[in-house]
């Protein structure tokens, strides 16, 4: 019998296109549609003022446009940390709405700007999400995990307390993994990382992507750093996506608003 872990990675690397019905003929697969997804705030001001893309499968999706666009509630959107609207959010063409948000959650895991461990050991927190679902991860699942998250399995036995920035997210990383998802949401995940720690953990999402066609939504303040590794941009200004580009054609913007940030962020 397969582990738990070989079966992710077979998950991830094989299309089921019974469900997907493969890569259509002009263009790829899409993974999440968002139809006039419109958020207020408490005083009435639009957050998000009706949001319609096409997030496509197996790529990695960069978000960015200046403080306040609304760039971290789109992304919370997608997985129901804010609650959308019926009938504006829909993942292999179903409505969020209508899935239970424990599974979906499971679906389209989410990494966050600071990583926020569990009491305990490394092995712990990797084996929490399995846990709860009744499934015990044996030692060598959780090793083949740390290893994908580039930790070294001797981090095992180490405690959330002992561990840097960078090492935490990886255990993050690993964490979210073992709940085999479709999708990784990424909130600015590497800003509080150094140089280094933030390369890791570039070379994970776009290993991730190439060898088993995991889709990521990624928010980053970084205009370089979507370049190295997102396939297409979304720019987010006053809650509306103005423009949609190559990473490496942001000079094409024509939205005056986008044009400046990107102007002022180079």
């Amino acid at each position: 019998m397969p582990s738990l872990q070989e079966e992710a990675e077979e998950h991830l690397l094989v299309v089921d296109a019974e469900e997907d019905g493969g890569e259509p003929e002009n263009g790829p697969a899409i993974k999440f549609k968002i139809r006039d997804l419109i958020k207020e705030s408490d005083s009435g001001q639009l957050i998000l003022n009706g949001v319609s893309v096409d997030i496509p499968k197996g790529k990695i999706v960069g978000i960015i446009g200046p403080s306040g666009s609304g760039k971290s509630t789109f992304l919370r959107s997608l997985n129901r940390l804010w609650e959308p609207p019926v009938g504006t959010v829909f993942l292999d063409g179903r409505d969020i709405c209508d899935l239970d948000v424990l599974k979906l959650r499971r679906k389209v895991g989410m990494l966050f700007q600071l990583p926020a461990l569990f009491e305990g050991t490394v092995a712990d927190n990797v084996r929490y999400g399995p846990q709860l679902r009744g499934i015990k991860l044996s030692d060598e699942q959780v090793y083949k995990l740390l290893t994908l998250a580039d930790l070294d399995p001797s981090f095992y036995h180490k405690g959330s307390s002992e561990l840097s920035v960078g090492q935490a997210q990886r255990v993050a990383l690993a964490r979210t993994l073992a709940n085999q998802p479709e999708v990784l949401l990424l909130d600015e995940p590497t800003s509080a990382l150094d140089p280094i720690s933030t390369q890791n953990i570039e070379d994970v999402f776009v290993k991730l992507k190439n060898n088993g066609g995991m889709t990521m939504v990624m928010v980053s303040h970084s205009i370089k750093q979507i370049q190295r590794i997102a396939d297409i941009v979304f720019l987010l200004v006053d809650g509306s996506v103005v423009e949609i580009l190559n990473p490496h054609k942001l000079e094409e913007a024509k939205h005056p608003m986008a044009k400046r940030f990107l102007q002022l962020s180079s």
